[in-house]
């Protein structure tokens, strides 16, 4: 039964019995707490935690997953796999397990053909509800279902919150894979393969994760792995030998040449590229780029790991381009995602592989000597100090380094790598600190518990009256605050908007009846209170003082222009580069924005010009900006941008531009596109591995960028005598008749050059059997160099001594053949006499040396004395 085939049996089955077929979501999880979507649960995490409300009762997924943490055992073992799919039904609320396991025993047995005589069932050991079920309901014999402990047969997510037992439905094998057992899975479990979990989610665990109480709704999430059913129904001893990673198989042993089955190590180094092959495609396909960091990290081990495997097997051309080619062929008629963005997903395989073929041999060498020396010395660790080199200079993820020192039984000396890796994001963290330390958020973490959390009012106005709350200094609370004093102030209600979404926080003024001050900051201290820092002019501030409130209408205007700029520009970036290029971090203040996204290449200045000039066609279309809250669901229904590591709950804020930009945002926008005004992109350039960042002016400081710009396009003009439309045409041919004469003046140099050294060689003196050469030329001293090397190549063996003065110093170049040298004639030697004269100092080599001094009216005086010191050493 072909894989294709078993997911369509699957959904069938399952949209049969009313479930909704939802499509698998991202390998880059909506969710903060995971780095890549693992699970087929996680996006319905929200539903099963209570944070939103289903949409539907009943969901069906075929969910891509991956998971790392035992990405050192894949290629080692038959089973181990960075990415998979998994299979998964769910209940939210609605049917349980009297429903979850007679469907599962149906659909495996008769849906998918396999014979109930292999089946075995697991339970947890006080799950006296499923074993009823499977015995009495389903019709498994009693001693087929085996009773396991908390560690098999319960589930939870590692802190508080919904937990429950789970049932596991295992398949055996047969004889090839060991002694049958009594007890099934219990006492062989390389025989007896796991092919679906169903997790009862019916308990609330605590910080503990020990149950506490049982959930008002109780749901069903199963998990059912695609590739270890593949094995079964195809009859294959491991996952690598079914259709589609037998596939991505295929194409490794095409490649390298080398066949599947003729060799353990051959074998481990092919399922590498098999497993690696997969996820580098999906994971670039849902936007990931390689980098040194979180899930941008994983990748790039992920695909270095492919390219070493690939030369472990003596194929030095390119693989990954291969690999991703293979796995569309295979998987691109159900993931249409990999297929559509193929061209995107081979080129940045393609820049990385390139990149790193540059280091990996070097890196590899660095690596297979060091390996040998510590073997040599009968040492069984590498030093981290080598493991950090190899990150840091050749690109070696230390995961990669310690695998491979692995194969020579070697570990890495962790606590040096560590060390130096803690001081190199010290120096980085230094670099970037900039600002104050904020408050304590333990200083207002019960204010919001107490008193609510602040009203905002801010969408609307930006004058109200608030009542004070708190004031803290920054270390403490305090009563009262007084003129010259800085203080947070902490309201019940504000129209303040508070640093978020990369906008940066309100200005304005404060006033109560007894004081009155500057807000210079506004920020939320902690979740859902803002905090606003404010600089007293006058009076003070008491905790219960009714006050006025205004924000400075300039300073919001100007950062609501930028924040709405910042939204067309994300739109224009990813209709132009791809849908890769999403938002990465931003700034938006008055007047400028930074915007930083994911992108692989330098963008050129014809392509920012054409982006630029997109942003401002739209920005004077004029179209309207529409804020408004919905649900969660429907916004992203409508396809409205969620900014990954954002936490949203059932109701969010969204924020349309025109027809065409719908992003979930909390920040302050302009009504129309128009009142923008400017936008003019000032600079593009990398912040780091695969992330761009392109900065702008906007409204009146674009405006005055823009005629700062064109007045000094006037006064270029001017200058060049003619008109601005002309002023890059005049300039190219000034340059080039600049160029022109440049060079016509060299050749006049250098035929003058040989002149004066035809003239000074025929002055010589002997002295000896050596020529003797002194004189004076003002000519800069790279030239007097030039002239002086020029002699000795044609005096022969000969001593030169050569002076020049201007700019009210003078410098003397002396210059030995080499014959002289030999003989102990120094030119360092012989100008230390006249660099004494002109009150400086020198240095050089015997062949050639160089002084000068201030004393430039004794030139004359110290040409004699280097040439009287040349005398001495020259004569008999």
């Amino acid at each position: 039964m072909e894989t294709r085939r078993i997911r369509e049996i699957f959904l069938d089955f399952f949209i049969g019995r009313d479930h909704r077929h939802v499509p698998s979501s991202s390998l880059v999880p909506n969710d903060p707490t995971l780095l890549l979507t693992n699970a087929g649960m996680n996006q319905f995490k929200p539903y099963f935690v209570g944070e939103q409300t289903p949409p539907f009762p009943r969901a069906v997924t075929v969910q891509k997953c991956l998971r790392t943490p035992d990405i050192d055992e894949v290629g080692k073992t038959a089973r181990h796999l960075t990415f998979f799919e998994m299979l998964g039904n769910f209940s939210f609320g609605d049917y349980y397990k009297s429903n979850a396991c007679p469907w599962a025993w149906e659909l495996v047995t008769e849906g998918w053909g396999i014979d109930a005589e292999r089946l075995w069932v697991t339970i947890f050991q006080t799950d006296d509800e499923a074993f009823e079920i499977w015995r009495d309901g389903v019709g498994v014999r009693e001693d087929r279902i085996v009773r396991r402990g908390r560690k098999d047969n319960f589930w939870d997510m590692t802190v508080a919150g919904p937990c429950g037992p789970c049932s596991e439905i295992y398949v055996d094998l047969g004889e090839a894979y060991g002694p049958a057992s009594d007890a099934g899975p219990e006492g062989n479990e390389d025989r007896y393969l796991e092919i679906w979990n169903l997790v009862f989610m019916q308990n609330e665990c605590n910080a503990q994760i020990e149950p506490v109480a049982e959930l008002p709704k109780k749901n069903i999430d199963t998990g059912a792995g695609l590739e270890r059913l593949a094995l079964v129904l195809q009859g294959k001893p491991s996952v690598f030998e079914t259709d589609t990673l037998g596939g991505m198989i295929e194409r490794a042993q095409s490649l390298t040449g080398k066949i599947y089955g003729s060799d353990p190590h051959v074998d481990r180094n092919l399922r590498i590229l098999a497993d690696h092959g997969r996820s580098l495609t999906f994971l670039i396909g849902d936007g990931v780029l390689p980098s040194n960091q979180e899930r941008g990290y994983v990748l790039r081990r992920i695909m270095r790991r492919a390219v070493r495997a690939a030369r472990v097997l003596g194929y030095d051309k390119p693989i990954l381009t291969e690999l991703v080619d293979a796995c569309n062929e295979l998987m691109g008629d159900f993931y249409g995602e990999i297929r559509d963005r193929k061209a995107f997903i081979l080129d940045v395989a393609a820049r990385e592989e390139d990149r790193f073929s540059a280091t990996l041999r070097q890196g590899l060498a660095l690596l297979e000597n060091e390996v040998e020396r510590v073997r040599a010395a009968g040492a069984g660790e590498l030093p981290g100090d080598v493991a950090f080199r190899l990150h840091d200079t050749f690109g070696f993820p230390v995961d990669l380094t310690a695998e491979i020192a692995s194969e020579a039984s070697l570990e890495v000396e962790r606590s040096t790598f560590d060390r130096l890796m803690a001081e190199q994001r010290e120096r980085a963290r230094a670099a970037r600190k900039t600002g104050e330390a904020r408050p304590a958020a333990e200083l207002f973490s019960s204010l919001v518990a107490e008193r609510g959390e602040t009203e905002f009012e801010g969408y609307e106005r930006l004058a109200t009256t608030a009542t004070i709350v708190a004031l803290s200094d920054g270390t403490a609370s305090v009563p009262a605050a007084s003129e010259g004093d800085e203080v947070d102030v902490i309201l019940d209600r504000t129209v303040f908007y508070a640093e978020g979404g990369g906008q940066v926080g309100d200005r304005g003024w404060i006033k109560a009846p007894s004081g009155e001050g500057a807000v210079i900051d506004t920020r939320r201290l902690v979740p859902n209170l803002t905090g606003h820092r404010v600089k007293l002019r006058a009076g003070e501030l008491r905790v219960g003082d009714e006050v006025e409130l205004r924000v400075d209408e300039r300073w919001r205007v100007g950062a609501a222009q930028a924040h709405t700029a910042t939204h067309i520009l994300h739109w224009v970036l990813r209709d132009r580069l791809g849908e890769h290029a999403t938002q990465a971090g931003s700034l938006v203040e008055p007047g400028r924005l930074r915007f930083d996204f994911n992108h692989f290449e330098a963008l050129s200045g014809g392509h920012v010009e054409e982006i630029g000039g997109e942003i401002q066609e739209r920005v004077l279309t004029d179209d309207p900006v529409r804020a408004y809250e919905t649900s969660f669901d429907f916004a992203r229904s409508i396809g409205a941008m969620a900014i990954f590591g954002e936490k949203y709950g059932d109701f969010v804020r969204v924020v349309e531009v025109g027809e065409y930009s719908k992003e979930l945002c909390g920040g302050t926008h302009v009504p129309h596109t128009a009142t923008i005004g400017a936008v003019v992109l000032t600079g593009e350039g990398s912040v780091g591995a695969n992330l761009r960042r392109i900065e702008a002016l906007v409204g009146a400081d674009g405006l005055s960028y823009l005629q700062r710009r064109a007045a000094a396009l006037e006064e270029a003009a001017a200058l060049l005598k003619t008109n601005p439309d002309d002023v890059i045409a005049k300039l190219e041919r000034t340059l080039q008749a600049q160029k022109e004469m440049e060079g016509k003046l060299g050749q006049i140099e250098r035929q003058q050059a040989e002149a004066d050294a035809r003239d000074l060689a025929a002055a010589a003196v002997d002295v000896d059997g050596a020529r003797l050469v002194a004189a004076r030329r003002d000519i800069g001293v790279d030239r007097l160099r030039t002239l002086a090397q020029r002699l000795k190549g044609q005096l022969g063996s000969a001593v030169i001594v050569l002076g020049t003065a201007g700019g009210g110093k003078a410098n003397l170049v002396g210059a030995v053949s080499k014959d002289l040298v030999d003989r102990g004639v120094s030119a360092r030697d012989l100008i230390a006499a006249g660099a004494e004269i002109l009150g400086g100092g020198g240095g050089g080599k015997p062949d050639l040396a160089i002084s000068g001094g201030p004393n430039a009216a004794r030139l004359d005086d110290a040409i004699s004395a280097v040439a009287d010191a040349a005398r001495r050493h020259l004569a008999p």
